[in-house]
């Protein structure tokens, strides 16, 4: 099995803007060896760390992680988009045999257009002349603008985060019937993958099999097994379970596709797309 989502951080770098400075549960460092019990008690052999601070460094950072550790099998970092002169660092980066890709942290940028903007489409060209990745980080707001950017740009190999973190919270129709239709216009309109991850955490204290169905057989209905791939989105989601507690459920969300879609969702799919040996 694969994990196409997981994070290693340690708050004292200091380059997490996003992290409450006295949570429990995330502020404190993870290394290798506390995600250890969860991978064996999985079966887990391979992941994909991503970057969870938006600093070049972390991701040097991250890709010393990946040298010392067999089973990250890919890393995916972070440039500044608004920067063109990072493309000299996206060309060394990408020299690092463990380097996957990009993820700017779009959810966080209060410009809800700000993949659009002209300043930043050099990065998008650079990713596709050098075939790397992106991951698209973002809330549903966002989706018409993934939807413009990845018809904009088919080559892009390109990911969905979260399933870009369906609302659950609202336990609105609307909100629903509007995260859909977005998501299938991804499905159908870009060659966009997605991962099954992060969804947890969208909901409340309510993150049942019932509230999680809907979505979870939505994408898998529009992307098919074959564009989705199953990640932990650890230790982010130790807010609601532990590791072993999210494999499981996501194992029973996805079992109406039989074997070898599972094989696919925990495994191939992330293969395929990350090329994982």
């Amino acid at each position: 099995m694969i994990d196409a989502h997981q994070h290693f951080w340690h708050p004292a770098r200091g380059d997490y803007p996003w992290m409450p400075p006295d949570d429990p549960v995330l502020s404190r460092p993870y290394r290798p060896s506390d995600l250890a019990p969860g991978r064996a008690e999985t079966g887990v052999k391979q992941t994909v760390l991503v970057q969870a601070a938006p600093s070049v460094a972390e991701t040097d950072y991250l890709l010393g992680i990946a040298d010392a550790t067999p089973h990250v099998a890919r890393v995916v970092g972070w440039i500044d988009f608004e920067d063109p002169g990072q493309r000299a660092v996206l060309d060394r980066l990408a020299r690092h045999p463990k380097f996957a890709g990009v993820r700017p942290m779009i959810q966080d940028i209060a410009d809800d257009t700000w993949m659009l903007r002209a300043d930043v489409q050099w990065a998008f060209e650079a990713l596709i002349a050098m075939d790397l990745t992106f991951d698209g980080l973002g809330f549903p707001r966002h989706l018409p603008h993934f939807h413009t950017l990845l018809t904009r740009y088919p080559e892009l190999r390109a990911v969905i985060d979260h399933c870009m973190k369906p609302q659950f919270r609202t336990r609105s129709d609307a909100d629903h019937a509007r995260w859909a239709e977005g998501m299938t216009a991804l499905a159908e309109d870009t060659g966009a993958f997605c991962k099954l991850s992060g969804l947890v955490t969208e909901a409340d204290d309510d993150w049942s099999d019932a509230v999680l169905q809907p979505a979870t057989d939505h994408v898998l209905a529009v992307f098919g097994p074959g564009r989705v791939m199953w990640g932990s989105d650890w230790p982010v989601a130790r807010l609601r379970c532990s590791y072993a507690a999210w494999h499981a459920q996501a194992l029973r969300l996805t079992a109406a596709c039989g074997a070898d879609g599972q094989r696919r969702i925990f495994a191939d799919t992330a293969r395929a797309f990350y090329r994982i040996a």
